[in-house]
């Protein structure tokens, strides 16, 4: 995957998860703008970046959805966030669950595919030897 801005990762993963609970996966601009506590104009602004890019079928006040490379950023990132998640928490014991979920937020942008599979690793070898 290349680089692509932390907002659009944001907006892909907030999309994604939103659309898990809606039928034909489709996302109300005001579903996503309470999602992520912005205002829904900030929502409408990303949204013409995100289409421009291919990242999501959407036409101005109708519903999103996302296309397979939306879907791709947005599971690629969410993979991330539960990587850094499992790694803070069950192995450095880090408890507060806000700050976590915080931390796990701002870091899952800024990982490279290494550390990523580093981090499967570490969570595969510890699954072995619990076994």
């Amino acid at each position: 995957m290349s680089q692509i801005r932390d907002t659009y990762e944001d907006y892909l993963k907030a999309i994604y998860i939103v659309s898990r609970k809606n039928r034909g996966g489709w996302v109300s601009n005001s579903e996503i703008s309470n999602f992520l506590k912005v205002k829904p104009a900030s929502v409408s602004s990303m949204l013409y970046k995100l289409k421009k890019n291919n990242y999501i079928h959407w036409y101005p006040r109708k519903s999103v959805r996302l296309t397979a490379k939306g879907k791709e950023v947005a599971l690629i990132t969410i993979n991330k966030y539960n990587q850094l998640k499992h790694f803070f928490g069950d192995i450095l014991g880090v408890d507060n669950a806000s700050e976590l979920d915080e931390l796990c937020c701002k870091i899952e942008h800024k990982i490279s595919p290494e550390i990523s599979d580093a981090l499967e690793n570490l969570s595969l070898r510890e699954i072995q030897e619990n076994i």
